[in-house]
């Protein structure tokens, strides 16, 4: 008797129309590209999917577009007919989906001519293309350009089509990798204008990007990825007071010297003790009190308490007066949501640098 096949339907899970399940994609058995990735996105939700280049975006997007297939895991996509199917199983009978994957790359034809092939892959009706042609080139301001060579096109040109292809269909899913990349200011503001009328129709779009304030304009919802691991999952507003810190900043006069350092540091952590964070969460700081020597500064994590951050200053001028002088106390403006993500860049970038490039 032959082994029985896994049913890669799941029955009606309310409004989720995108799954992903333990998503890893592993290149060569060296290269772990995703790690794990459990998402759930539910219809009219427009979520970014946000990291530094070669965090392992583009792969998750092209699993989900069938370009690649996972290493282990399950991509579901929502059912015409209400289900959760497993798209590496059957792929039949799930709703419509555009995708723009990563920068696109066309034949050499007019804009007319390739967004009708695309549209008759989709099946959009023959009798309704034309009309929606012209009112996607008319809204993202190449209607001039119509008849013209793609290969006249500007790379910011080239982009916008990249995402008109990916909605000539009228997708009820819209996945969009990188949409702002090659766009000038003006642009990407339109970019986000659009995308912000596709949610007032209803529509479910999952976006990656490397711009986090591009993405936080328009997204219900932020996934922080890197090295191929969601580190982060949830609404802008319940991620920030989740990773909120109290944290002072003050720039004194001159650096300290290092033998100085040690017994100074004890000193203000026995100082200021009251006042401290003590229950910080590791993965921020290990320790409450932080020397910079390149900016010859202290980072302070304190109690959030404004009678605490007053007395934290009087202290650090009153008992401290003979080993610095505070020039600055502030407290940053920064959600700590954006000094993370500046943290994965760097951390990338540094990577990047020793290596001799991305993945």
């Amino acid at each position: 008797m032959s082994a029985k096949t896994e049913n890669p339907i799941i029955p009606n899970q309310r409004d989720v129309v995108i799954r992903l399940e333990n998503l890893s994609k592993n290149y060569g058995g060296k290269l772990l590209a995703v790690n794990n990735i459990n998402l759930e996105v539910k219809k009219g939700e427009t979520i970014g999917l946000v990291g530094p280049n070669g965090a392992g975006k583009t792969t998750t997007i092209k699993m989900i577009a069938k370009l690649l297939r996972p290493t282990s895991g399950r991509i579901l996509l929502r059912t015409k007919d209400g289900n959760l199917q497993d798209i590496h199983q059957d792929s039949r009978n799930v709703i419509q989906l555009g995708f723009l994957i990563d920068i696109p790359s066309f034949y050499d034809m007019t804009a007319c001519q390739l967004l009708k092939y695309f549209a008759k892959l989709h099946h959009y009706p023959d009798e309704k293309i034309d009309a929606r042609i012209d009112v996607l080139l008319a809204q993202f301001k190449l209607s001039d350009w119509k008849h013209k060579k793609v290969s006249t096109y500007s790379k910011g040109m080239t982009q916008k089509l990249g995402v008109i292809q990916a909605l000539i269909h009228d997708p009820d899913i819209i996945i969009l990798d990188e949409p702002q990349t090659g766009l000038d200011p003006k642009a990407r503001v339109e970019i986000r204008k659009y995308m912000k009328e596709l949610q007032s129709q209803g529509k479910t779009i999952f976006v990656a990007s490397h711009m986090l304030y591009e993405i936080s304009e328009v997204c219900d919802k932020i996934a922080l990825i890197n090295r191929g691991s969601v580190i982060a999952f949830d609404s802008i507003q319940n991620l920030e007071k989740s990773l909120k810190t109290n944290e002072l900043k003050i720039n004194i006069l001159e650096s300290i010297e290092p033998e100085k350092l040690m017994p100074l540091l004890d000193r203000l952590n026995e100082k200021l003790r009251p006042y401290l964070d003590h229950g910080l969460d590791p993965a921020i700081s290990k320790i409450p009190i932080k020397y910079n020597p390149t900016k010859a500064g202290f980072k302070i994590f304190y109690d959030g308490r404004t009678e605490s951050k007053a007395k934290i200053l009087k202290t650090l001028i009153k008992d401290f007066e003979a080993e610095f002088t505070v020039l600055e106390y502030t407290q940053p403006a920064t959600s700590q949501l954006e000094r993370i993500y500046s943290q994965l860049i760097t951390d990338d970038n540094l990577q990047n640098n020793r290596r001799g490039g991305g993945i």
